[in-house]
């Protein structure tokens, strides 16, 4: 094994615990000589999960996954074993689930008459045809950093694709028109299937309880040092031909200032930027804060970067607007079998099996899913949770006077009964946990070429940055995927790891051309 090399990791969510199980695995790196820093009290960073019966549990959001896409994720999953099913990895435990819960969704959309949407059509007339079609065969330099609505028509954002494809990807008309022709790109295999979401599969328990508990388990049992309340404030560094070495990380750890030295051949790694940037949560009584750029710091240390040299990226183009980029979830938990009854019976679907149901007229564009019960690897018997969000938060209520930014809890329960028509009765005892994202949507702001750096910059010897905002070509945001392949890309680029990287995997040119998978998949 090497032993003289050291690995400072800034960040302690999925894309650091992936870059150092991949620097363990297949860069030979000794779990001791590698440090993730991460300025809260938690690892995980945004695949978080918490709480308790009696206070309720809070989610701020929850990835979809396939097993046709994600390749770098199972590729490092099937070397973490499960925690709780001794001798299986968590992709074997994660496969095995979804043979016994299929996503067969029979309620994706319902409309303010409380009728579930027929949804076997897209919707599309042949001028919107036309019009995703022309997007997805136009090279990104043409795109530029174009919205969704310079390339597509208003009668598009009322189709059944619409509202199916942008509650399950988060898109919104005005986000970034590249970033929706790579979705299309990447997802080709879901236009068959959005209505039913088959192609979306689950982990065991909430993304948090089934991916970062396990693989922080493993990490530290391969010796790596975990170090939370550490803020690192500043990278220092050196620029000699043109060539960067980042030299030390200035930091705040439990209030005293301290200086990491970065010695020769040692690595750093920077998660830079954050979509659940300043996030705050509110209670059945209480809306949750609303933060701004003041209360962010997230994104510090990659401005600084970007300020001081070419190639670092522009991270403004990401965190500017956060009207642009915000939207909303709640969790609730509930002691009450009442509503999971009534929503299994009105849906058709088991709790597990059925996916979002959006409810396609709501000002807020409100969407809930039931999960497979526990969704906690500490949740009891006769306590049921779900998730929900909204991508309109900014907007009045159909039931509720005021904008869901506004809504303390109860307040959002009771615009949800408003959609479904149940008494109130089934929110006895209820728990709903706001919480607001201002940047949850940041990375599909429309961008320009450069705007997201490369993981590992040219000119740089030591470092490497990993998260949703760095590029790479063809993949997709907003996806474990996503910061797992930066993630291993990095390790391996500045390792020298004889490994290739799994490639994004063209399901759009493996089904036929583009016009013959438009064809089948919008007959």
């Amino acid at each position: 094994m090497t032993t003289n090399i050291k690995a400072y990791l800034i960040g302690g969510g999925i894309g650091s615990l992936a870059a150092a199980a991949f620097m363990i695995r297949d860069g030979k790196i000794k779990g001791d000589q590698i440090s993730i820093l991460e300025a809260g009290s938690l690892i995980g960073g945004s695949l978080d999960g918490a709480g308790d019966p009696e206070q309720g549990y809070s989610l701020r959001g929850g990835r979809m996954l396939t097993t046709d896409n994600y390749e770098c994720t199972w590729d490092l999953f099937k070397s973490i074993p499960s925690l709780h099913h001794p001798g299986k990895s968590v992709f074997e435990e994660t496969q095995e689930f979804n043979q016994h819960f299929q996503s067969n969704s029979k309620a994706r959309l319902v409309d303010k008459r409380r009728a579930r949407v027929p949804v076997t059509s897209m919707g599309f007339s042949m001028h919107d045809r036309m019009e995703l079609l022309k997007l997805t065969m136009t090279e990104e330099v043409d795109i530029g950093n174009g919205r969704i609505t310079d390339w597509l028509s208003p009668s598009i954002f009322d189709t059944e694709f619409w509202f199916m494809w942008a509650t399950t990807f988060a898109f919104q008309p005005w986000h970034s028109a590249v970033e929706f022709k790579r979705y299309l790109h990447r997802f080709m295999m879901e236009f068959s299937r959005i209505e039913t979401l088959a192609g979306v599969k689950r982990t065991v328990y909430n993304q948090y309880d089934s991916l970062v508990l396990p693989l922080q388990t493993w990490l530290k049992q391969n010796g790596v040092h975990f170090i939370t309340n550490c803020q690192i404030q500043r990278l220092t560094h050196t620029v000699n031909d043109s060539s960067l070495t980042v030299t030390g990380l200035d930091c705040l750890r439990d209030g005293i200032q301290e200086s990491i030295v970065v010695n020769e051949g040692d690595l750093v790694f920077l998660q830079n930027g954050s979509m659940t940037d300043a996030s705050s949560l509110g209670s059945m009584s209480s809306a949750p804060e609303k933060r701004s750029k003041l209360d962010s710091n997230g994104w510090r240390l990659w401005e600084q970067l970007a300020a001081e040299r070419p190639g670092m990226g522009n991270p403004t183009a990401f965190n500017s607007c956060i009207a642009q980029s915000n939207w909303e979830s709640f969790t609730v938990t509930l002691k009450d079998p009442r509503f999971f009854n009534l929503m299994q019976e009105f849906s058709g679907n088991e709790a597990g099996t059925g996916g979002l149901v959006t409810f396609k007229d709501s000002n807020w564009l409100m969407s809930i899913v039931l999960a497979h019960q526990p969704h906690f690897i500490n949740q009891p018997e006769g306590i049921q949770v779900f998730w929900g969000y909204a991508l309109f938060p900014d907007r009045i209520g159909d039931y509720v006077a005021k904008p869901m930014s506004e809504c303390n809890g109860a307040e959002i329960l009771q615009e949800l009964l408003g959609h479904l028509r149940f008494d109130t009765e089934v929110f006895d005892n209820a728990h709903c946990i706001p919480c607001r994202m201002p940047y949850i949507t940041s990375m599909f702001m429309p961008r320009s070429a450069g705007d997201r750096p490369l993981p590992v910059p040219p000119g740089t010897r030591n470092f490497a940055f990993i998260s949703q905002f760095v590029e790479i070509p063809d993949d997709v945001v907003f996806t474990v995927e996503y910061s797992v392949r930066a993630a291993q890309m990095a390790v391996y680029k500045l390792l020298a790891v004889d490994r290739q990287v799994p490639p994004v995997t063209a399901h759009d040119k493996s089904i036929g051309t583009k016009m013959e998978a438009f064809i089948k998949a919008f007959k």
